[in-house]
């Protein structure tokens, strides 16, 4: 882990007590007891149920046609996104994790590391389609605030500036093979051995406009699902709010998320976004920091037990290494 990810997760470990403090920590802990065990296991399975349902299959789509079961993706899809959570990486470091995942499952490497690279593409065009909703749905509350009104235009921006990334990332993948490649073998270099299998890999998906277009839609449909998600942890809080106003939250939240990438699972920067968030539509800060613990509670309760599987898929994989002759192994 490199010393700037350190910082930037040790300042915001520092943000949240401040702000847990700030606004009042018998409130906030307050807020997430209301939500109760039962509650708490309502959130945790509406979590895979939804949301990570509807991520697992918008990377079978692009996936089917190689054969490999969506039961695998959601379990590799979890994977990715348990060891962003709670493992001391970036998103990338997740990415890596889902598709050896997706490897330890029987995907050949280049399929594996190819189509989690488009699926990660059609991924950020789902969600920029997610932001512009949002900002659409918000802007005028957000103009509103005395104290996001400020950083209204500068959203907009960074939502217009994701665009032009987006197409320049799909570029280098379709005609810059070369430095997609060089890129593959930095990230996972035992999957992409044989280079030419993962340019062929790449190349082939895209070949499917369709499937990527169904790709794109279901990313969409999974993050105004995380909206609903959140409405209904909201609820479970016993607090009322507009279903569209929690989705635009979400939809504001993701873009900024965005644009600190950087941050080892968004630490401080997810409470705080929640907090000022919350308060543009209606509900207390410490709603909003609610919100927010529950989510990371989940994370723990969930993606423990997933990265535990993870250690034994591994572990047996090496067993089996070991007791295999070297002439037998397939290379990674």
């Amino acid at each position: 882990m490199k010393i700037g990810a350190i910082a930037a997760l040790i300042a915001g470990l520092a943000l949240v007590v401040f702000l847990v403090l700030h606004f009042g920590a018998a409130h906030v802990f307050d807020a997430v007891v209301r939500v109760g065990w039962g509650g708490f296991a309502i959130i945790c399975l509406t979590g895979v149920a939804g949301t990570e349902a509807c991520l697992a299959t918008a990377w079978y789509v692009l996936m089917q046609r190689h054969g490999v079961r969506w039961p695998l993706l959601l379990l590799a899809r979890q994977m990715r996104d348990s060891s962003s959570d709670l493992l001391p990486f970036t998103q990338v470091g997740g990415m890596v994790i889902g598709a050896r995942a997706a490897v330890l499952g029987g995907v050949t490497p280049p399929v594996a590391f190819a189509g989690m690279m488009v699926d990660v593409t059609t991924e950020l065009i789902g969600q920029i389609a997610f932001v512009v909703l949002g900002l659409l749905l918000g802007i005028a509350d957000l103009r509103a605030s005395a104290t996001l009104a400020p950083y209204a235009d500068a959203m907009i921006l960074v939502t217009a500036l994701m665009v032009p990334a987006a197409a320049a990332f799909i570029v280098m993948q379709r005609r810059g093979t070369q430095i997609a490649e060089k890129l593959a073998a930095r990230l996972l270099p035992a999957a992409v051995r044989h280079t030419e299998a993962f340019s062929s890999a790449l190349h082939d998906f895209y070949e499917k406009p369709l499937r990527l277009t169904l790709s794109a839609t279901c990313h969409l449909i999974a993050w105004i699902v995380s909206g609903v998600w959140i409405w209904l942890i909201i609820r479970l809080i016993g607090v009322h709010a507009n279903v569209l106003s929690v989705i635009t939250i979400e939809a504001l939240l993701g873009a900024l998320r965005s644009v600190t990438v950087f941050i080892p699972s968004s630490v401080g920067v997810q409470e705080a976004g929640y907090a000022a968030l919350a308060q543009v539509f209606g509900m207390g800060p410490e709603i909003g920091l609610a919100v927010s613990l529950l989510k990371r509670a989940r994370d723990v309760a969930v993606g423990v037990p997933v990265l535990l599987t993870w250690q034994f898929l591994e572990g047996r994989r090496a067993l089996t290494r070991t007791r295999t002759p070297a002439k037998e192994l397939e290379p990674l």
